[in-house]
């Protein structure tokens, strides 16, 4: 059964056909058995192939087959055939052009629909009329209803469809708005990361180098010194260890083989140690807290430890060897400010943007989207006496809210 149906979804004109052969042989029928004269007889068979043609054809061309409709019927009322069952070929193609014809095809029929019963009583008038000009009012209205019932049928078929058809046009759209969120969502997350990946390697490879050269340099002088260095590499590395654990679990989509949590993010409270392990690579770096601490928002913490890590790390690898820096760390009612200053040999701000000999080019910009991020402000270049600055000021609260 489902296969026949699937059959006539797929075949429509063929099913308008068939039922356009029956609606002929009945209308044949009524010809051959009617009571009218010969020359009426005869105008019937090419009346009756009209309408069949429009029931045949009403899918595939509704506002054609509606005009061979009102022509056969004009044709109809000229020649004197009466009314048979072909007419109701006049029901179909109302309700058609009523689903899916143009809007003018569905006035039209509308307006013709309303008019043909009346036209029907007056070309051919009941022989015998008892109930006077009411009776005929009466036949009028009842044989209109079918008509105005086909074409509000066929137009909350229209309505009907459109209907669908926004919703799956709205379905579409936002499932492609889904994909665009998505897509930035993704986009977000990978630059997050790389965020996060460069100052992490960064730093602890440039604090790896620095002691490696180090020891390397006092081996044979200082066997102490190196075996502290060595210590200083092992710690460092270990800790880079464990935040690229911790970066590289927000891609795991289970939880953790070992069972254990990841490494908090860095927050202002570690500072202090981060600086405590750049003095222990040989640069000297002055810190100081003014103003009174307190918990911050987890995104200022983490941009404040990232800023102070990144410009040390530019130090290091652009200060020279005799560099000393300073970090100040300034509470204020409504926000977090940033000092980062070295004495350096005063590497140009282009250098600290693009990155400097090693080619990065991801620093002073990783930098500027993390405060960007938070919705704070950043100012970086030359000191006027030599070295760097960098200034950050971080909000406790987005611009806006």
């Amino acid at each position: 059964m489902q296969r026949f149906y699937d059959f006539i979804r797929r075949h429509p004109t063929g099913v308008d056909t068939f039922w356009a052969v029956v609606l002929l042989g009945l209308s044949g029928m009524s010809v051959v058995g009617g009571t009218g004269d010969g020359p009426e007889r005869v105008a019937a068979v090419p009346v009756a192939l009209g309408l069949c043609a429009v029931v045949a054809l009403r899918r595939r061309a509704p506002e054609k087959m509606l005009l061979l409709a009102i022509g056969t019927g004009l044709a109809q009322l000229v020649l004197g055939v009466r009314p048979d069952v072909a007419d109701f070929a006049l029901l179909v193609i109302t309700y058609t052009v009523a689903a899916v014809g143009e809007r003018w095809a569905s006035r039209l029929a509308l307006g013709c629909s309303l008019a043909a019963a009346g036209v029907s009583q007056l070309r051919w008038p009941p022989e015998t009329q008892t109930g006077g000009w009411a009776q005929s009012v009466f036949v009028v209205v009842v044989m209109t209803v079918p008509f105005v019932l086909a074409w509000v049928l066929g137009d909350s078929a229209r309505t009907r469809r459109a209907y669908f058809s926004q919703l799956e046009e709205r379905a579409a759209r936002l499932e492609r708005e889904r994909e665009a969120q998505s897509k930035v969502a993704v986009a977000a997350e990978r630059a997050r990361i790389a965020r996060e990946l460069h100052d992490v390697v960064a730093h602890n490879v440039s604090v790896m180098v620095v002691q490696a050269d180090g020891a390397a340099y006092v081996m044979e002088a200082s066997p102490e010194q190196a075996k502290q260095a060595l210590e200083t590499i092992s710690g460092t590395g270990r800790q880079a260890l464990a935040e690229m654990r911790r970066l590289l679990g927000v891609l795991r989509t289970g939880d953790s083989p070992e069972g254990g949590e990841y490494v908090p993010q860095p927050d202002v409270e570690q500072i202090e140690e981060l600086i405590g392990k750049v003095r222990e690579a040989g640069l000297a770096v002055d810190f100081k807290i003014e103003g009174t601490p307190r918990p911050l928002p987890s995104g200022v913490e983490l941009t404040a430890y990232r800023i102070v890590q990144e410009a040390l790390t530019n130090t290091r690898k652009h200060g020279g060897p005799d560099a000393g820096a300073s970090v100040r760390l300034v509470y204020f009612d409504d926000g977090l400010g940033l000092l980062v200053e070295d004495d350096g040999r005063g590497a140009s701000h282009e250098l600290y943007e693009d990155g400097g000999a090693d080619g990065a080019g991801h620093g002073m910009i990783g930098m500027r989207e993390r405060v960007g991020m938070v919705g704070g402000t950043l100012d970086a270049g030359p000191r006027p006496g030599g070295g760097f600055r960098i200034s950050a000021l971080l909000p406790l609260k987005p611009a806006g809210q």
